[in-house]
Protein backbone atom coordinates (compact mmCIF):
# COMPACT_ATOMS: atom_id res chain seq x y z
CA UNK A 1 0.00 0.00 0.00
CA UNK A 2 1.40 3.40 -0.99
CA UNK A 3 0.02 6.70 0.25
CA UNK A 4 1.18 10.29 0.04
CA UNK A 5 0.19 13.86 0.78
CA UNK A 6 5.67 18.17 5.90
CA UNK A 7 7.92 18.99 8.66
CA UNK A 8 11.52 18.97 9.73
CA UNK A 9 12.62 18.79 13.36
CA UNK A 10 15.88 19.73 15.01
CA UNK A 11 18.03 16.64 15.50
CA UNK A 12 18.55 15.12 18.94
CA UNK A 13 22.02 14.31 20.20
CA UNK A 14 23.08 10.81 19.16
CA UNK A 15 25.14 8.64 21.48
CA UNK A 16 26.29 6.48 18.57
CA UNK A 17 28.59 7.28 15.66
CA UNK A 18 28.52 5.25 12.48
CA UNK A 19 31.85 5.84 10.68
CA UNK A 20 30.57 4.49 7.35
CA UNK A 21 28.17 7.40 6.84
CA UNK A 22 28.91 8.99 3.48
CA UNK A 23 25.88 10.93 2.36
CA UNK A 24 25.01 10.63 -1.34
CA UNK A 25 23.31 13.43 -3.25
CA UNK A 26 19.64 13.79 -2.35
CA UNK A 27 17.46 12.25 -4.99
CA UNK A 28 17.69 12.37 -8.75
CA UNK A 29 15.77 14.45 -11.30
CA UNK A 30 12.25 13.16 -11.81
CA UNK A 31 12.17 10.91 -8.74
CA UNK A 32 9.03 11.28 -6.55
CA UNK A 33 11.16 11.10 -3.37
CA UNK A 34 14.62 12.27 -2.33
CA UNK A 35 15.27 9.85 0.53
CA UNK A 36 14.06 6.47 1.77
CA UNK A 37 13.39 5.92 5.49
CA UNK A 38 12.98 2.25 6.32
CA UNK A 39 11.98 0.17 9.32
CA UNK A 40 14.16 -2.81 10.25
CA UNK A 41 12.20 -5.52 12.07
CA UNK A 42 9.41 -6.96 9.99
CA UNK A 43 10.88 -5.50 6.80
CA UNK A 44 14.62 -6.24 6.72
CA UNK A 45 15.09 -8.53 9.74
CA UNK A 46 13.00 -11.45 10.95
CA UNK A 47 13.42 -13.50 14.12
CA UNK A 48 13.43 -17.28 14.44
CA UNK A 49 10.72 -18.14 16.97
CA UNK A 50 10.91 -21.95 16.68
CA UNK A 51 12.88 -22.48 19.91
CA UNK A 52 10.53 -20.29 21.93
CA UNK A 53 7.47 -21.98 20.43
CA UNK A 54 8.84 -25.42 21.30
CA UNK A 55 9.53 -24.37 24.90
CA UNK A 56 6.04 -22.89 25.21
CA UNK A 57 4.41 -26.08 23.99
CA UNK A 58 6.51 -28.15 26.40
CA UNK A 59 5.49 -25.86 29.27
CA UNK A 60 1.81 -26.05 28.32
CA UNK A 61 1.57 -22.44 27.19
CA UNK A 62 -0.14 -21.19 24.03
CA UNK A 63 2.40 -20.39 21.35
CA UNK A 64 3.02 -16.65 21.32
CA UNK A 65 2.58 -16.16 25.07
CA UNK A 66 6.20 -15.08 25.63
CA UNK A 67 6.15 -12.62 22.75
CA UNK A 68 2.92 -11.09 24.00
CA UNK A 69 4.55 -10.53 27.39
CA UNK A 70 7.88 -9.36 26.01
CA UNK A 71 6.27 -6.86 23.66
CA UNK A 72 3.70 -5.58 26.15
CA UNK A 73 4.21 -1.79 26.50
CA UNK A 74 5.13 -1.99 30.18
CA UNK A 75 7.98 -4.40 29.35
CA UNK A 76 8.94 -3.36 25.83
CA UNK A 77 8.78 0.44 25.86
CA UNK A 78 11.43 0.98 28.58
CA UNK A 79 13.78 -1.20 26.51
CA UNK A 80 13.04 0.72 23.30
CA UNK A 81 13.69 4.03 25.04
CA UNK A 82 17.03 2.87 26.40
CA UNK A 83 15.90 2.80 30.04
CA UNK A 84 16.53 -0.89 30.81
CA UNK A 85 19.07 -3.53 29.83
CA UNK A 86 18.53 -6.85 28.09
CA UNK A 87 18.86 -8.62 31.46
CA UNK A 88 16.22 -6.38 33.03
CA UNK A 89 13.92 -7.01 30.08
CA UNK A 90 14.37 -10.75 30.52
CA UNK A 91 13.59 -10.52 34.23
CA UNK A 92 10.34 -8.66 33.49
CA UNK A 93 9.32 -11.55 31.22
CA UNK A 94 10.19 -14.12 33.89
CA UNK A 95 8.08 -12.29 36.49
CA UNK A 96 5.06 -12.32 34.19
CA UNK A 97 5.46 -16.00 33.26
CA UNK A 98 6.06 -17.49 36.72
CA UNK A 99 2.40 -17.67 37.76
CA UNK A 100 1.82 -20.12 34.90
CA UNK A 101 5.12 -21.99 34.65
CA UNK A 102 8.01 -22.91 36.94
CA UNK A 103 10.82 -20.38 37.50
CA UNK A 104 13.20 -22.60 35.52
CA UNK A 105 10.80 -22.77 32.58
CA UNK A 106 10.22 -19.01 32.74
CA UNK A 107 13.96 -18.31 32.68
CA UNK A 108 14.46 -20.64 29.72
CA UNK A 109 11.67 -18.95 27.80
CA UNK A 110 12.93 -15.45 28.58
CA UNK A 111 16.48 -16.34 27.60
CA UNK A 112 15.38 -17.93 24.33
CA UNK A 113 13.11 -15.01 23.48
CA UNK A 114 15.50 -12.15 24.29
CA UNK A 115 18.40 -13.93 22.58
CA UNK A 116 16.55 -15.28 19.53
CA UNK A 117 18.52 -15.57 16.30
CA UNK A 118 17.47 -13.55 13.29
CA UNK A 119 17.82 -13.54 9.52
CA UNK A 120 17.63 -10.87 6.86
CA UNK A 121 15.53 -10.72 3.73
CA UNK A 122 18.27 -10.51 1.12
CA UNK A 123 15.87 -9.23 -1.54
CA UNK A 124 15.01 -6.21 0.61
CA UNK A 125 18.68 -5.66 1.46
CA UNK A 126 19.57 -5.70 -2.24
CA UNK A 127 16.81 -3.21 -3.02
CA UNK A 128 17.99 -0.79 -0.35
CA UNK A 129 21.58 -1.03 -1.53
CA UNK A 130 20.41 -0.15 -5.03
CA UNK A 131 18.33 2.75 -3.72
CA UNK A 132 21.31 4.12 -1.81
CA UNK A 133 23.14 4.64 -5.11
CA UNK A 134 20.46 7.20 -6.02
CA UNK A 135 19.44 8.80 -2.72
CA UNK A 136 20.03 8.63 1.05
CA UNK A 137 18.71 5.63 2.99
CA UNK A 138 18.02 6.02 6.73
CA UNK A 139 16.94 3.12 8.94
CA UNK A 140 14.29 4.07 11.52
CA UNK A 141 13.79 1.47 14.24
CA UNK A 142 12.21 0.96 17.63
CA UNK A 143 15.14 -1.04 18.94
CA UNK A 144 17.35 -1.62 21.99
CA UNK A 145 20.75 -0.02 22.43
CA UNK A 146 22.58 -3.01 20.96
CA UNK A 147 21.05 -2.52 17.49
CA UNK A 148 24.36 -1.31 16.06
CA UNK A 149 26.06 -4.54 17.13
CA UNK A 150 23.22 -6.57 15.63
CA UNK A 151 23.56 -4.78 12.28
CA UNK A 152 27.28 -5.47 12.19
CA UNK A 153 26.71 -9.15 13.00
CA UNK A 154 24.17 -9.40 10.19
CA UNK A 155 26.52 -7.72 7.72
CA UNK A 156 24.32 -4.64 7.50
CA UNK A 157 26.68 -2.10 9.03
CA UNK A 158 27.00 -0.28 5.72
CA UNK A 159 23.42 -0.67 4.52
CA UNK A 160 22.29 2.89 5.30
CA UNK A 161 23.61 6.42 5.56
CA UNK A 162 22.27 6.73 9.09
CA UNK A 163 20.37 4.79 11.75
CA UNK A 164 17.71 6.43 13.91
CA UNK A 165 17.35 4.12 16.90
CA UNK A 166 14.58 4.88 19.41
CA UNK A 167 16.72 3.85 22.39
CA UNK A 168 19.41 6.34 21.33
CA UNK A 169 17.26 9.35 20.40
CA UNK A 170 14.77 8.79 23.24
CA UNK A 171 11.54 8.68 21.23
CA UNK A 172 9.84 5.73 19.56
CA UNK A 173 7.51 5.26 16.62
CA UNK A 174 4.74 6.35 16.19
CA UNK A 175 5.87 9.55 17.97
CA UNK A 176 6.18 12.12 15.18
CA UNK A 177 9.52 13.35 16.53
CA UNK A 178 11.36 10.22 15.43
CA UNK A 179 10.19 10.75 11.84
CA UNK A 180 11.25 14.39 12.01
CA UNK A 181 14.68 13.33 13.26
CA UNK A 182 14.98 10.81 10.41
CA UNK A 183 14.04 13.41 7.77
CA UNK A 184 16.65 15.78 9.16
CA UNK A 185 19.28 13.03 9.14
CA UNK A 186 18.39 12.33 5.51
CA UNK A 187 18.78 16.02 4.73
CA UNK A 188 15.46 16.46 2.93
CA UNK A 189 11.98 17.78 3.84
CA UNK A 190 9.55 15.22 5.21
CA UNK A 191 7.39 15.73 2.13
CA UNK A 192 10.22 14.32 -0.02
CA UNK A 193 10.74 11.19 2.12
CA UNK A 194 9.44 7.71 1.33
CA UNK A 195 8.80 5.83 4.59
CA UNK A 196 8.54 2.01 4.75
CA UNK A 197 7.16 0.13 7.76
CA UNK A 198 5.12 -3.00 8.47
CA UNK A 199 2.91 -1.39 11.15
CA UNK A 200 -0.12 0.67 10.19
CA UNK A 201 0.15 3.07 13.15
CA UNK A 202 3.68 4.05 12.13
CA UNK A 203 2.60 4.53 8.53
CA UNK A 204 -0.26 6.79 9.65
CA UNK A 205 2.07 8.95 11.77
CA UNK A 206 4.54 9.38 8.89
CA UNK A 207 1.74 10.23 6.47
CA UNK A 208 0.54 12.98 8.82
CA UNK A 209 3.94 14.65 8.34
CA UNK A 210 3.46 14.56 4.58
CA UNK A 211 5.70 11.59 3.86
CA UNK A 212 4.92 9.15 1.08
CA UNK A 213 4.42 5.81 2.81
CA UNK A 214 4.64 2.12 2.01
CA UNK A 215 2.91 -0.37 4.28
CA UNK A 216 5.26 -3.31 3.88
CA UNK A 217 3.72 -6.65 3.04
CA UNK A 218 6.18 -8.23 0.60
CA UNK A 219 9.52 -7.64 -1.08
CA UNK A 220 7.76 -7.57 -4.44
CA UNK A 221 5.46 -4.76 -3.31
CA UNK A 222 8.43 -2.85 -1.94
CA UNK A 223 10.30 -3.21 -5.21
CA UNK A 224 7.35 -1.72 -7.04
CA UNK A 225 7.26 1.25 -4.65
CA UNK A 226 11.01 1.77 -5.01
CA UNK A 227 11.04 1.34 -8.79
CA UNK A 228 11.74 5.05 -9.47
CA UNK A 229 15.11 4.50 -7.75
CA UNK A 230 15.88 0.89 -8.69
CA UNK A 231 14.02 0.38 -11.98
CA UNK A 232 10.83 -1.50 -12.72
CA UNK A 233 10.49 -5.16 -11.63
CA UNK A 234 11.64 -7.58 -14.31
CA UNK A 235 8.92 -9.64 -15.99
CA UNK A 236 9.36 -13.42 -15.67
CA UNK A 237 10.96 -15.08 -18.71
Amino acid sequence: MVTGTAGVFADLTSRQWYPWRVKPPAGAPGMPFDAVLCDIDGVIRFYDTDVVSHLEERAGLPVGTTAAIGFAPENDLPLLLGKITRAQWARSIVRALVPDVSPAEARALAEAFTGAESRTDETVVRLLRQVRLRCPVVLVSNAPVWLGDDLETLGLGDLADDVVNSSVVGVAKPDRRIFEIAARRAGVPASRCLFVDDRAENIAAAAELGMTTVLYRSAAGLQEALSPAVGAPQAPT
